[in-house]
């Protein structure tokens, strides 16, 4: 198999193996920051400045979505985090090209899904953390930056990949392919009635 052909076809296993270090990794590190934050930064206590002016730790019980949107439909988002997961391996498997950065971002998004799944399931809610002071924007977590990183790279890596030029390079021959054959087809029907 040539460089290109590996660039915009790589084996399943790669892709999945990839896609589930990825997911594992910021499913982890979410975690495991959520657990410091519930032990240092419990309900009550004032936040910590990391960067005077520019970010820091505030606690927060989100029971919505993202940036607090939606709150009371956390279960809802379990059953949308798990759809997430189980339509990222089935396009990882599927698609027969695709570029690595699709493997890479699927799986930053199915980390951040997991990981906030995990919360709403144990806990009935997302524990936020992430404050930024430089700008008014919802307190997020590790989570949020995999799905929201995970899906921008994930688009990136469809739209300028190798895969998605070999997709269009092959629709185009079969294009012509259907053009060329219409051609012979009329270029028959012709012959038998003696045009």
């Amino acid at each position: 198999m040539d460089r290109k052909t590996q660039d915009v076809k790589p084996p399943r296993a790669w892709r999945l193996a990839v896609a589930a270090a990825f997911a594992v990794a910021f499913l982890a590190v979410d975690q495991l920051t959520k657990v410091l934050v519930r032990a240092t930064l419990g309900s009550g206590t004032v936040g910590v400045q990391l960067i005077p002016g520019i970010i820091g730790f505030e606690y927060v019980e989100n029971t919505g979505v993202a940036f607090g949107m939606a709150s009371g439909y956390g279960y809802t988002f379990v059953l949308l985090a798990a759809v997430v997961v189980v339509v990222s391996i089935a396009y990882l498997w599927r698609a027969p090209l695709i570029s690595r950065l699709e493997a890479v971002g699927l799986g930053m998004l199915a980390g951040g899904a997991i990981g906030n799944a995990v919360d709403r399931l144990v806990f009935g809610f997302v524990t936020d953390f992430i404050a930024t002071e430089f700008i008014n924007f919802p307190v997020f977590n590790v989570a949020d930056i995999g799905i929201t990183v995970g899906v921008v790279i994930a688009f990136v890596g469809f739209l300028f990949s190798p895969a998605n030029a070999e997709a269009k390079r092959r629709a185009e021959e079969d294009r012509a392919e259907r053009l060329a054959r219409r051609s012979d087809s009329k270029k028959v029907d012709d012959t038998r009635k003696g045009r």
